[in-house]
């Protein structure tokens, strides 16, 4: 009788889809020891050494609080642009030279910034805050070369 109340237990669990590993191996593991012991087999020292530690009653220890930290967005740091425009009045030397003096670049760097400038139509030559940008967006139009600021869009 008493295997067949596990045996019945395991069949009514593993219908209903609730039965997990650990108990399915309890319920196997006495079933198995009462069927040896009925037919005066010997079992193994494995199976009886998990009988006797195999405890059916399971803890649940919770997480510890996780607590991470996070980054809060206090105000939207947005950037510019400063932007300069072609013409058909500016030389390429003029617009390196002012690109050199008024922005900090370096020849070569000037020098493809011209070039994208007159391929495109317009680039941003130099980003940053609108502080930074103004004064140099400012020198750049006192020189005539046509230059302006734009915000990024985030």
């Amino acid at each position: 009788p008493t295997e067949l109340n596990s045996l019945s237990v395991f069949r009514m669990a593993k219908i209903r889809g609730k039965l997990s590993y650990q108990n399915f191996y309890v319920i196997f593991l006495i079933l198995f020891l009462r069927l040896s012991q009925r037919l005066n087999l010997k079992t193994s020292n494995t199976a009886i050494f998990a009988k006797q530690n195999m405890s059916t009653s399971f803890s649940y220890q919770p997480l510890e609080d996780f607590q991470e930290d996070l980054d809060v967005l206090t105000e939207s740091s947005t950037g510019y642009n400063l932007i300069v425009w072609n013409d058909d009045v500016n030389s390429f030397e003029w617009v390196i030279e002012t690109l050199i003096a008024v922005c900090g670049h370096s020849q070569e760097q000037a020098e493809q910034c011209a070039m994208i400038i007159h391929s495109k139509g317009k680039y941003a030559v130099k980003s940053g805050s609108y502080e930074v940008l103004k004064p140099q967006c400012d020198a750049i139009n006192e020189r005539l070369i046509n230059a302006t600021i734009e915000e990024l869009v985030s």
